[in-house]
């Protein structure tokens, strides 16, 4: 474990425990959510290759814009 993690948990374990759980499903919700995303792109990596191919052939034909901020 990290010093910084370490140092999360001495002050997560000072709050009340409706306050420790409610952190704790967040943290524990956060990390379901980074296993799925892992094992998605685990399972299309080909897909994910083909959709960078197509997309960098689309900037270097000059048929992409610049993303405004400010019209979206």
């Amino acid at each position: 474990m990290t010093e910084l993690l370490e140092q999360a948990i001495a002050r997560l374990k000072t709050l009340p425990a409706n306050e420790q759980d409610a952190i704790a499903i967040r943290i524990l919700e956060e990390l379901e959510d980074n296993l799925l995303w892992e094992e998605a792109f685990a399972r299309s990596p080909d897909a994910l290759a083909k959709l960078a191919a197509t997309a960098m052939a689309e900037y270097r034909a000059g048929k992409t814009q610049e993303l405004d901020p400010e019209t979206l």
